[in-house]
């Protein structure tokens, strides 16, 4: 008869044999996902990171992808990592596909998450979000009901909108540059204006200053026209106190004969004061 010590060490021994819980598996190639997720009928999950220099990648990787909770989403998707690392060293093939994707499927900013079914066909782009793995799965999960017709379609007219949007913004930056080396401010401003759009409020007072940045590069004398713009710009500005008090500032600096503004060699104009400039690097 075995005693309880005999137990309790056999036990111990074929616990010590057993196979730890393995953690998710992160395919490197979006080819062969297509066959994985075709042969066991999931959707698949894309990560374009930049794992060694991305703050938001790697927060992500850490309060998510990492962690036992995650593993829930294995269930439904399998998994892939693309990466644009700095100093992690790739293969010309590895870089080569992954910036084929990044460029096929217009990736813009890292980190962006792609929900696609088993041929590729993208219905959800996501990126970083706070809550830990439980939320995340969460997520993932509600955005996989858009795994429809209509909801890649909807998609697809989003992607579309935003690229029309791209190129016009691109187009609108070289009248700019090309107003700029021709001092010739109506083209620079009538430029801004096809840039920005119909705008108000804040938005129109960055449209203003930059109209404003614009005049002082190509005549630094004509403070007038300058201060005229600033002046504009902080009516629009009314109720956002951050962006009025810079205002403000650049607007006395002007005023007494100082060009904060004033161009360095092969610069152009700012896109937008720096106090409401975007916060880089949560992707999607």
């Amino acid at each position: 008869m075995r005693t309880p010590k005999t137990l309790a060490t056999l036990a111990f021994a074929l616990l010590a044999i057993l196979p730890a819980v393995a953690a998710p598996t992160w395919l490197t190639d979006l080819d062969e996902a297509k066959k994985v997720a075709a042969k066991e009928k999931k959707d698949i999950l894309v990560d374009f990171t930049g794992s060694d220099w991305c703050g938001w990648c790697i927060k992500l990787k850490k309060e998510v992808f990492d962690l036992p909770a995650f593993e829930a989403a294995t269930k439904k998707f399998v998994l892939v990592e693309l990466d644009f690392p700095s100093k992690k060293a790739q293969s010309d093939e590895v870089k080569t596909k992954n910036r084929a994707a990044q460029q096929k499927y217009g990736i813009t900013g890292f980190p962006t998450i792609l929900l696609m079914d088993a041929q590729g066909e993208v219905y959800a782009r996501t990126g970083y979000q706070a809550g830990g793995p439980e939320k995340y799965v969460t997520h993932l999960q509600e955005l996989s009901k858009q795994n429809t017709p209509e909801g890649k379609k909807a998609l697809a007219a989003e992607a579309k909108n935003a690229a029309e949007a791209g190129a016009k913004r691109a187009a609108a930056s070289a009248k700019v540059k090309a107003a700029l080396e021709a001092k010739d401010f109506a083209a620079g401003s009538a430029a801004y204006d096809e840039m920005y759009g119909a705008v108000s409020g804040p938005q129109k007072a960055i449209l203003n200053m930059n109209k404003a940045i614009f005049s002082l590069r190509i005549d630094a004398d004509n403070k007038e026209r300058a201060l005229k713009l600033m002046d504009a710009a902080l009516q629009d500005a009314a109720g956002n106190e951050a962006l009025v008090n810079r205002i403000k500032a650049d607007r006395e600096k002007v005023a007494a004969g100082e060009n904060p503004f004033a161009p360095k060699a092969g610069a152009a104009p700012a896109a937008k004061p720096a106090a409401e400039g975007k916060k880089a690097g949560q992707g999607a």
